[in-house]
């Protein structure tokens, strides 16, 4: 489901894992556990590359590692943070060391936006575990498309984690 704001569009996505919530947070929060589904269908993500610091305030720096064997770094500031229900945190374009930089050096358009917003929310189902992801300040059109679509893949590819 997307909605216009008036900073762009707004992504919300909403999937039921059969999985409990502290193996969704650990998914969310850990390293090696991210490495196993960060990224779009047959994209990787080498777990030495990704950095996190789990408090307010703290970096969280993500790879990607596209088929072609190009590295892109994304991830933001963590804005909030309640363990097992809530994770807040800008998203940005960053270069390896977590500096930001602008999502041109990723090819991406001049327009795409600085900094956006991601809202990941995590609600006990008994056993079963509800992610809701809000990713706000998307760009209009294809970019918010393939946005949509790249997260969709990872969420398919962190069901196939979880087993």
């Amino acid at each position: 489901m997307a909605e216009d704001t008036t900073n762009g569009r707004t992504l919300v996505l909403e999937r039921v894992f059969d999985a409990p919530v502290e193996k969704l947070w650990a998914a969310w929060t850990e390293p090696e556990q991210i490495s196993k589904w960060w990224g779009p269908k047959d994209f990787g993500s080498p777990a030495a590359d990704n950095k996190i610091d789990l408090r307010v305030g703290g970096k969280c720096i993500l790879c990607m590692l596209t088929p072609e064997g190009q590295k892109t770094y994304s991830g933001g500031i963590y804005q909030e943070i309640v363990p097992h229900k809530k994770i807040v945190i800008t998203d940005n374009f960053m270069d390896a060391e977590g500096n930001v930089i602008s999502a041109t050096a990723y090819g991406m358009p001049a327009d795409f936006p600085h900094e956006m917003l991601v809202t990941v929310t995590f609600e006990d189902l008994d056993g079963k575990t509800k992610l809701t992801i809000k990713h706000e300040g998307l760009p209009e059109g294809e970019m918010s498309d393939m946005t949509s679509a790249g997260w969709n893949e990872s969420l398919d590819k962190l069901v196939d984690s979880l087993k």
